[in-house]
C-alpha cells in the first residue's frame, strides 16, 4: 500500500483525513460518493484505505480542479469515476449509473488554497482578477460583478451581513453604490479597495483580512451554497444503504446550523442517528500544520434500518 501521508500531501492537505476514514468506515467492495472531490486528497484517501476492491465516485462543479483530481486518481482506474456536476445531482446521477445506494458520502464544503490562488475568478481578495467566484462558469450566469454592479444597496448590506457576518455591512454597501456610480467594479483590487475605506481607521489588519467576509458572502451568494446544502441532505440519507454515513464538514456557521439543524430532523423522523451531538474539530496539531483547517467542524449521520410500519401491532393490551 502506498504511504498516505505521502499521497494527500502531493497537491494539498485534505482536512481531518483521518476523521473522515474512522467515520465512513472504508472498506474494500464498498461505494463511497466525494460529493465535493476538490483536488481528489479525500477521494485518494478513501481509495487506500478501501483497497483493493473499494469505489470512489466523485463529483464536482469546478472543472479545472476536477482535471487535477483526474491526474492524481489516474493510478486508481477503474475504482474511480469523477463527473463534472454539482453535489444536487447526486440522486439522478446514482440512477444513470444504475447504483441504488451507496456504502458513505462526503461532503467537504471548504475550497482549497489551490483554487483560492489559482482559479483566475476572483475567490481570493489578493491581486487582481475579474469579479466573478462562478464554480462551474459552464452552467451559471451570474457573476459577482452582476450582483455588486445590479443589487439595490439595501439587498448588498442584507447579503453581507447575513451571508458573511460583516460589521460594517451597510457602509460597504453604501459605498459600493457610490463607486459603481463613477465605474463598475468589475476586479477583485476594486473592490478591496472600497471595503477598506469603508472601515473606521482603527480597524486594521486583525485576525483575518477586512475583506474576507465580503467576499465570502459573495461566493456564498453566487453559488446558492446554502441552498445547495439544504437541497442535499436528504437526497443524500435516501441513497445511503442501511449502516451507511453522511459526513460534512463545513467552515462557517452559516453552513454548520444547516447541517446541524436538517440533521436533527433526520434523527426525529427516525431515518438516521446522530453519531455525536457537538462536531468533531480537527486536532491541535492538525491546525498547526494546516490553518486552512482551523474553522473546519465536522458532522456524521448514519442510516438506521427501515423501521416497520407503525400501523402494525405487534400485540395488545387487555
Amino acid at each position: 500500500m502506498r504511504d498516505l501521508a505521502i499521497d494527500t500531501g502531493i497537491l494539498h492537505v485534505p482536512v481531518m483525513v483521518q476523521e473522515v476514514l474512522a467515520e465512513l468506515q472504508c472498506q474494500p467492495g464498498h461505494i463511497y460518493i466525494d460529493g465535493t472531490v476538490g483536488l481528489g486528497g479525500h477521494a485518494e484517501a478513501i481509495l487506500l484505505r478501501s483497497s483493493p476492491t473499494g469505489q470512489v465516485v466523485g463529483l464536482d462543479q469546478d472543472s479545472a480542479a476536477l482535471q487535477i483530481a483526474a491526474l492524481r486518481l489516474l493510478p486508481y482506474g477503474p475504482r474511480v469515476y469523477l463527473i463534472h456536476s454539482c453535489y444536487t445531482q447526486l440522486a439522478e446521477i446514482l440512477q444513470q449509473r444504475r447504483i441504488e445506494s451507496v456504502d458513505g458520502i462526503l461532503l467537504d464544503l471548504g475550497i482549497s488554497t489551490e483554487q483560492l490562488k489559482s482559479s483566475g475568478r476572483g475567490f481570493s481578495f489578493k491581486g487582481k482578477e475579474p469579479l466573478d467566484m462562478r464554480m462551474n462558469p459552464d452552467v451559471q450566469t451570474t457573476t459577482a460583478a452582476d450582483l455588486l454592479n445590479t443589487e439595490p444597496e439595501a439587498q448588498l448590506s442584507r447579503m453581507f451581513w447575513e451571508l458573511g457576518e460583516e460589521r460594517w455591512a451597510r457602509r460597504i454597501a453604501r459605498n459600493i453604490v457610490r463607486a459603481r456610480q463613477q465605474a463598475p467594479l468589475i476586479t477583485t483590487n476594486q473592490l478591496v479597495e472600497v471595503i477598506l475605506r469603508s472601515l473606521p481607521p482603527k480597524t486594521g489588519m486583525k485576525r483575518i483580512h477586512p475583506a474576507t467576509r465580503v467576499f465570502q458572502a459573495l461566493r456564498i451568494a453566487v453559488n446558492q451554497e446554502l441552498e445547495k446544502i439544504s437541497a442535499f441532505i436528504p437526497q443524500a440519507i435516501k441513497v445511503l444503504a442501511p449502516g451507511g454515513r453522511l459526513v460534512i464538514i463545513d467552515y462557517h456557521s452559516l453552513e454548520d446550523r444547516i447541517v446541524k439543524r436538517a440533521f436533527i430532523e433526520a434523527e426525529r423522523a427516525g431515518s438516521v442517528r446522530r453519531r455525536y451531538k457537538k462536531p468533531l474539530i480537527p486536532a491541535e496539531a492538525e491546525v498547526a500544520s494546516n490553518p486552512s483547517a482551523r474553522s473546519a467542524k465536522m458532522r456524521t449521520v448514519e442510516k438506521l434500518p427501515a423501521s416497520p410500519d407503525k400501523n402494525l401491532k405487534t400485540g395488545s393490551r387487555r
